[in-house]
């Protein structure tokens, strides 16, 4: 049988893998259940007395928790480099290729491992942030676009992550590109209002893609005016998987080809 006939089943195999692998890891379990609600109870109790919300005039949890789920989400999925790297440097691959399975099935089962993985860690961010008074005004149609919303974050910086887990020599260097995710949000409309930033900082807020993808987030749960938000993340989105699911391929084909 073809490998591309069993490709489905393969790809379901090393979802499952993944997943029992990051439970059988301490440090993946922390990062995926405690995390969050640190994060959420940091920014609300720490930091929310000492940060107003300019002009739109919101508590600083309803102003905050959009950044905090895309946190909690992205950061995890950022953690996929470091599977990935692992796996190409710890042997993992060499086994693989005595299968008969296809090449991007590798690449894609920490992709989608990571999804399900941090969807769910985002999941619980929310559990907290209702816990500590969040009070959202949103429709059955708008927690649907939330959740897709999120889910195509985590795809989009799970796919991210895989390109830079094959770029990358060690799991040590891979590990890099979860800072550079837990700290965009900070730079944006999420965490405080984008408008308080001096000149250089304010226009990178303005202009980068999780300040679109927050603002619709926060139109949807606290049923705001969207605008043109909601175009804007959608494109930022669907650019960056369509760029790097591809280019995730190509780099491991060439990576396990050389070896």
């Amino acid at each position: 049988m073809s490998a591309s006939l069993t490709a489905p089943g393969d790809l379901r195999r090393l979802v499952v893998r993944d997943l029992r692998r990051d439970l059988r890891v301490l440090d993946g379990l922390i990062v995926n259940t405690a995390l969050p609600v640190m994060i959420m109870v940091l920014f609300v109790y720490v930091f929310g007395g000492a940060i107003t919300t300019g002009s739109s005039g919101l508590d600083y949890i309803d102003f905050v928790v959009p950044a905090v789920l895309l946190m909690s989400g992205g950061y995890g999925a950022a953690l996929t480099a470091v599977t990935i790297a692992e796996d190409m440097t710890g042997g993992m691959i060499d086994r693989f290729r005595t299968l008969p399975i296809s090449g991007w099935v590798v690449p894609a089962g920490h992709v989608v491992a990571s999804v399900i993985r941090n969807v769910g860690s985002s999941a619980i961010a929310l559990a907290a942030a209702l816990l500590l008074g969040f009070r959202p005004d949103a429709s059955l149609a708008d927690w649907a676009l939330v959740l897709a919303l999120v889910t195509g974050y985590v795809l989009a910086m799970s796919a991210l992550a895989a390109v830079w887990g094959l770029l990358v020599s060690s799991s040590q260097a891979a590990g890099a590109f979860s800072f550079f995710v837990l700290f965009l949000p900070y730079v944006s409309d999420g965490i405080v209002p984008a408008q308080t930033m001096p000149g250089v900082l304010r226009d990178f807020a303005y202009n980068q893609p999780l300040t679109p993808i927050i603002e619709t987030m926060r139109s949807l749960l606290l049923g705001l005016p969207m605008g043109s938000s909601g175009a804007v993340a959608t494109a930022w989105l669907a650019a960056t998987v369509v760029v790097c699911v591809p280019v995730a391929a190509v780099l491991f084909r060439r990576r396990t080809a050389s070896r």
